[in-house]
């Protein structure tokens, strides 16, 4: 895997799955892990992050954050490559899959609306009890623009109750796509809007964090469960 440093990351391929997927563990520092380079073939890449962050979208301004409050919560700034709003994140309390294809296979959609829907339909087999993929554009642009699960985007996963799941952003290059995906097994509303700048944008987002968004239980093992229902279609 190029552009990696020893340093940074420690990494461990686990084998090959359904349909050629490669799965790979990789456990670092959360902004290593995003700044990692694409691979050219099917790959399944578990992140394990070792520290905690606030991870801004490629396109957010970095006065969206307040740094006193940054700096009382013990959270670091990194920034992703993909789009979408801001992430926290720390050790245990998610499990993040990257998922990568290659341009070309099968998997790969033109058009950016469709090509996440394979992704939650994943999902959706992982988590069951009535989830379904969100098929439409962006669900509110302003509240998605400042936080990533206060919106639903395309091939992002919602419960029954219409609660966002699991969370999905897109890197696309000419050789391929990322497909980062996020599911939380243990979720704080309260952290990010209290880190915001602006106050009326966190008045916007705190309600929707609060009773939008909901956990996954790890229950019997949930990459267990991912990896076995890796699509048999390519």
């Amino acid at each position: 895997m190029g552009g990696l440093s020893d340093g940074e990351l420690d990494v461990e391929v686990l084998g090959v799955i359904s349909a050629g997927w490669q799965v790979e563990r990789v456990r670092g520092p959360v902004a290593a892990l995003h700044a990692a380079d694409l691979p050219d073939r099917r790959v399944v890449r578990i992140c394990e992050v070792v520290d905690a962050a606030v991870v801004l979208g490629s396109t957010q301004s970095d006065s969206l954050l307040d740094r006193d409050a940054l700096d009382r919560s013990g959270l670091a700034a990194v920034r992703r490559r993909s789009g979408g709003g801001a992430v926290v994140l720390r050790p245990g309390d998610h499990l993040w899959v990257d998922l990568f294809v290659p341009v070309g296979d099968p998997l790969w959609e033109d058009d950016v609306e469709l090509a996440a829907w394979w992704v939650g339909e994943w999902w959706v087999r992982v988590v069951q009890g009535g989830a379904t993929v969100h098929r439409d554009s962006l669900s509110d642009r302003r509240a998605g623009s400042i936080a990533c699960f206060a919106a639903r985007g395309p091939g992002e996963v919602v419960d029954a109750a219409g609660r966002k799941l699991v969370g999905v952003s897109q890197r696309r290059t000419s050789a391929g796509a990322r497909f980062q995906t996020l599911a939380y097994l243990r979720w704080d509303p309260g952290t990010l809007p209290g880190l915001l700048t602006d106050r009326a944008a966190a008045q916007v987002v705190a309600p929707i964090l609060r009773d939008r968004v909901r956990a996954v239980p790890e229950g019997g093992g949930l990459l267990d469960r991912f990896l076995e229902e890796a699509p048999e279609f390519g």
